[in-house]
């Protein structure tokens, strides 16, 4: 026992000189997918301006496999050191809802950081479809009940969730097709095997500007620059109806607040860095970088409002 508490004091007066020194070597960042995706994207964009903030490179390790489990599961067992973080998407506080056997628990085995940006999502129809409005398509849906399909990218998905909130908020019957990746569900889309698709800007861009798409609005509470005459869901009569895919950080449980807070500057400067910006823009990312005790509440609140679609809707990990 006396050693137990020798060890746990010299790492509480440890603690203070390793956060005020903190990074002293490199800082690994786990993002839980492959590379190449939006997660990833964003991430290794941000890291590479906070990073010289730092004084340390920022190292993205990608780490995918299970739903993102995997690697979010590595960081909530490691070490309180500032070494290891996790780079994810909303997907962190969704993915609990689906799956029942979870190797950790998404609000409290993790430290949160930052929100790094948020992308809205747009309601996307096939133009032969007789609607122009988040309105028509309500009624057209109700008028034709289960012969209405929307796509999304995965099960569980921001895209899965704006469908299955949609349907409840406006009371409708509309069939959910999943595919493996929004590029091939944006194909059937053009196509006409699915009729609806809730995605992020820059997925349907290309095709809203040759006509192969008709965007009916902004899944936000303001107008996005992209499409600056889209009204929102709010102007579009569905208050309600606001959801985004958000990337977060989030460090390993009982990550001392001076590292947290130091991160979290660095964030900050980077995303308003205008190259940032720049390489941001074109994934539709809208930069936030708010406080720790921000982004805290605001994953127990984004928790709380996907829980009740996924509860609603009856959505299962398969």
């Amino acid at each position: 026992m006396r050693i137990t508490r020798r060890a746990a004091l010299a790492a509480t007066l440890a603690t203070p000189a390793l956060a005020q020194d903190w990074p002293t070597r490199p800082v690994r960042c786990i993002v839980p997918y492959p590379p190449g995706g939006p997660t990833d994207l964003v991430g290794r964009v941000v890291a590479q301006r906070a990073q010289q903030e730092l004084g340390q490179p920022l190292v993205i390790e990608n780490k995918p496999g299970a739903s993102g489990t995997i690697g979010s599961a590595e960081v909530a067992r490691a070490a309180p050191d500032g070494q290891v973080f996790l780079v994810n998407a909303s997907a962190h506080v969704i993915i609990p809802h689906i799956n029942r056997s979870m190797p950790y628990d998404a609000l409290n085995d993790f430290t949160p950081v930052t929100n790094m940006a948020m992308v809205p999502l747009v309601a996307l129809v096939n133009p032969r479809l007789p609607v122009r409005t988040l309105r028509e398509l309500a009624d057209h849906a109700k008028g034709n009940p289960g012969r209405v399909s929307y796509a999304s990218s995965s099960i569980g998905g921001a895209q899965h969730l704006a469908g299955e909130m949609f349907k409840q908020i406006a009371g409708v019957d509309m069939v959910h097709i999943p595919y493996r990746g929004a590029g091939p569900a944006i194909q059937d889309l053009i196509a006409g095997n699915v009729q609806v698709m809730f995605d992020s800007v820059p997925a349907g861009a290309g095709a809203v500007r040759e006509g192969l798409l008709r965007p009916l609005a902004a899944l936000d509470a303001r107008r996005i620059a992209v499409y600056p005459e889209l009204p929102t869901s709010a102007e579009a009569g569905f208050p309600d109806l606001v959801i985004s895919t958000w990337y977060g950080i989030w460090a390993p449980p009982r990550t001392p607040a001076a590292i947290t807070e130091r991160m979290q500057r660095a964030v900050a400067v980077a995303v308003q860095d205008s190259d940032v910006r720049a390489r941001l823009a074109p994934l539709g990312a809208d930069p936030v970088a708010d406080t720790p005790a921000q982004f805290d509440a605001f994953c127990r609140s984004e928790s709380a409002k996907f829980g009740a679609i996924v509860r609603a809707a009856n959505i299962r990990m398969e």
